[in-house]
């Protein structure tokens, strides 16, 4: 018996050695990966002239929060999004975002510049005027469904196993581009993106003498980041409303031989 506690006692301290640490746990802060619709998005062929672009917002409108015990608080998509968008737009080379989310900061601070000029009211103006925008592009995180599709499989043969678990969820977002003078939708676009989280956990059963069972589990639980879902879907979008917009005659290439592209193919 107490032989039977001894190596109790040394298995469980040495359980805490063995778990597995991921070989980047200490690695440093990095940018932030590119997705697969990256490349397309960066690749887009010239547009005649690049288009000013006013971004208010990107709202989460799914209303969708974390299953508990997570968090009965937390949101279940980012808020950055109209960030992710900014960024998205600039990458394209096709747009100019102008600043406009935080329009308020970007109105004192010129204000602050202009007091410092001095009093001489004809002396001309060190602050430019600011950059209009032609196009308004709005829209939002329009869905996010949870366990749109689980399922999993497990075999145990002699006290050796193995089960995995699988589960994907889905988010939805929209992108439309309105011109400002009318007020007209020019183009609107709706693209979504799966997001898988898997389980792999191998168990053993091994029978140490006559009476003693031992047991050994191990696992790994891989969810794809939700946030970089959302980005793929907001890069697709924007590359789906420069190829609407040329379809539409909204806005030109720079060389028209590259209507061909394979890229705008895809698109009809």
């Amino acid at each position: 018996m107490r032989a039977r506690l001894l190596a109790l006692a040394l298995l469980a301290l040495a359980l805490p050695g063995c778990v597995h640490q991921p070989s980047n746990a200490n690695e440093g802060a990095q940018l932030t990966p590119d997705t697969k619709m990256t490349r397309e998005l960066t690749h887009l062929p010239p547009p005649k002239g690049k288009i000013v672009v006013a971004v208010y917002g990107f709202r989460d409108q799914t209303g969708q929060y974390k299953p508990a015990p997570d968090s009965s608080f937390s949101t279940a998509v980012t808020q950055g999004a109209a960030a992710i968008l900014v960024k998205a737009l600039l990458d394209s080379n096709w747009f100019i975002p102008v600043e406009r989310e935080n329009l308020q900061n970007l109105l004192t601070e010129r204000k602050i510049v202009r007091a410092l000029e001095g009093p001489d009211k004809n002396a001309p103006s060190a602050v430019p005027g600011l950059l209009p925008a032609s196009i308004l592009v709005e829209g939002g995180v329009t869905a996010y469904e949870s366990n749109v599709r689980s399922g999993g499989i497990g075999a145990n043969y002699l006290g050796i196993g193995l089960s995995t678990l699988y589960r994907v969820d889905q988010v939805t977002v929209n992108l439309r581009s309105v011109d400002i003078r009318s007020g007209k939708v020019l183009s609107s676009v709706s693209t979504t993106k799966a997001i898988y989280s898997y389980e792999i956990r191998p168990t053993v059963f091994k029978f140490v003498n006559f009476k003693d069972l031992v047991q050994f589990e191990a696992g790994m639980t891989r969810n794809e980041p939700a946030q970089l879902c959302v980005r793929e879907a907001i890069e697709a979008a924007v590359v789906h409303l420069v190829a609407q917009g040329l379809r539409d005659g909204h806005w030109d290439l720079k060389d028209e031989r590259d209507r061909t592209h394979a890229l705008f193919q895809r698109q009809d």
